[in-house]
């Protein structure tokens, strides 16, 4: 019986600390209740953008 694990705790440290730091940083500049939340879910995906983003500049 064969087991595979992955090692990947670090990387899910990384991840974490920066979706807290990205969430206080959206949420502290945030005007209202809603715009906060908005900036709650753009901390939660903001890897994503920033590799596009990065891609984009790349590319041309």
């Amino acid at each position: 019986m064969s087991k595979n694990y992955q090692q990947s705790g670090p990387a899910g440290a990384v991840y974490g600390l920066g979706l807290i730091g990205a969430a206080v940083w959206f949420i502290s500049q945030a005007t209202g209740f809603w715009i906060g939340v908005l900036g709650f879910l753009k901390a939660i995906v903001w890897p994503a953008i920033l590799v596009y983003e990065a891609f984009k500049f790349l590319a041309g």
